[in-house]
């Protein structure tokens, strides 16, 4: 079994729930799409600057394209708050001499209570940077695990696209000498009808067959073919080759396109054979423009 192309998309999602500490609980999410380079969208709690400028230089370092968004959701429990609204009304309690004891369903609907500090202290935002950096690594490997199984697939349609494409190329290969020599005929024929089959000696016979022999050539569409054929070999390199295989893929399908191009305007109006190579110039068309539609989700 060869080996599968080592491509990723550009679409991927992870997420990680963590508790930093007892008080402390956040949520890690990553999600990326395509895009032309590396776009990446921070969105973090106030007060963590020094964190995003290091989670931008990893990212920057493990990634290679693609509209990329990290989400840090941070949970600050508010245990210690309770806690100190019952300190204190015990301590009231004492001072003034009050009776009772605190009520944790008063407490608890205070307004605020249960509410996260808006603010976090120093050592709060250390053991979060910390903990954040610590769990990015593992976080970066689910993603570009999502990406290399989306590029696996992706690359598998490829390859099928690939194979219909060689399919035609052999194809107008096979046709091409017969068709080149009905066109030869067809031009013959048109020519000596057009100067008078009666009055060629054979001077002039003869320039009249390098005429047709130039036309020929020009209609020729060996080189298309043996371009094409290479072209097809290349992206099966690069899909084999892996990394950032998008831009080099996409250069390579507007190579094929225009070589289809050329092989549909050489052989127009030809008849015969001559039509079905130009289903088979369509058909390439056509697979091209469908790969050109999946090589842009590729990294």
């Amino acid at each position: 079994m060869p080996t599968p192309p080592a491509v990723s998309s550009m679409t991927g999602f992870a997420r990680a729930a963590v508790e930093a500490t007892s008080q402390l609980n956040y949520v890690l999410t990553l999600k990326s799409v395509n895009h032309r380079f590396l776009d990446l969208h921070l969105r973090l709690p106030s007060g963590l600057d020094a964190l995003e400028m290091e989670l931008r230089r990893v990212l920057k370092e493990q990634l290679l394209r693609g509209h990329v968004e990290l989400t840090l959701q941070v949970d600050r429990t508010a245990q210690h708050q309770v806690a100190a609204y019952v300190e204190a009304f015990i301590a009231a309690a004492k001072e003034f001499d009050l009776p009772g004891q605190p009520d944790l369903n008063v407490i608890l609907r205070t307004p605020g209570v249960l509410q996260a500090e808006s603010r976090a202290n120093d050592a709060d935002n250390a053991a979060l940077t910390a903990s954040v950096l610590e769990n990015l690594g593992p976080l970066l490997e689910s993603l570009k695990t999502m990406r290399q199984r989306e590029g696996a697939a992706l690359a598998a349609v490829l390859l099928g696209t690939l194979d219909r494409l060689t399919e035609a190329v052999n194809g107008v290969a096979e046709l091409r000498p017969e068709v080149e020599l009905r066109y030869q005929q067809r031009l013959t024929e048109r020519l000596e009808a057009a100067v008078g089959a009666e009055g060629t000696d054979g001077i002039n016979r003869q320039r009249l067959l390098e005429e047709v022999a130039l036309l020929v050539e020009r209609s020729d569409v060996s080189e298309e073919i043996a371009r094409m054929e290479t072209h097809i070999q290349h992206f099966r390199d690069v899909l084999a080759t892996g990394g950032q295989t998008g831009k080099k893929l996409d250069f390579l399908l507007q190579e094929m396109n225009r070589e289809a191009n050329t092989l549909l305007s050489k052989t127009s109006g030809v008849a015969g054979k001559g039509t079905r190579i130009t289903e088979l110039g369509l058909a390439m068309k056509a697979e091209v423009e469908k790969a050109r539609e999946q090589i842009m989700n590729l990294e």
